[in-house]
């Protein structure tokens, strides 16, 4: 599956089957969080794979984070923040973003996490102060056998274009 392949059939998957997910793919889903660009190529990030059962279910205390105790994998995206206090927001963002793309392309499904508690997520996976956890990432196969190479037309729900781009300054018309 090519890259925009990838990024045209990617959705949230929030029903995961129990199958484990092959440490290759694992590693090629984390390799690519690793080559990720970053401001000042500072790498501020640190991503913590998490498989086991008991701290899956501690990680799942967020309002919309049920489901991370049935998913296989979940990946939590740090960020050092000494290291690189003003981007680790936005470079480890990019890196978990590559990491979806690749997921999606190896077949599995992956979703985003923003409901979280940091602190709790910190403790159950011991994560020191210098350090802020950015996102989590769940990853496995969807359990509803969701064929994720059948492109999903989402023309209809995206606002067209012509409303989200401007050319030179904001509201700025596209010249020929």
């Amino acid at each position: 599956m090519d890259v925009q392949e990838a990024i045209q059939v990617r959705k949230s998957v929030r029903s995961y089957d129990s199958k484990q997910v092959p440490d290759d793919a694992l590693g090629r889903v984390l390799e690519a969080g690793r080559i990720s660009p970053s401001a000042s190529n500072l790498q501020p990030w640190h991503f913590i794979v998490v498989k086991d059962p008991e701290r899956r279910k501690a990680l799942s205390g967020g309002r919309y984070a049920k489901f991370l105790a049935e998913s296989p994998v979940v990946i939590i995206g740090c960020g050092n923040t000494k290291a690189s206090p003003k981007w680790y927001p936005i470079d480890v963002s990019i890196a978990l973003q590559q990491m979806v793309i690749v997921a999606t392309a190896e077949g599995l499904g992956t979703c985003w996490i923003g409901s979280f508690s940091e602190e709790e997520v910190r403790k159950a996976a011991n994560i020191p102060q210098d350090y802020s956890v950015v996102a989590m990432l769940t990853l496995g196969y969807p359990k509803d056998k969701t064929d994720l190479s059948v492109k999903i037309d989402r023309s209809k729900s995206r606002k067209p274009l012509e409303k989200i781009v401007s050319y030179e300054v904001f509201g700025g018309p596209k010249r020929d």
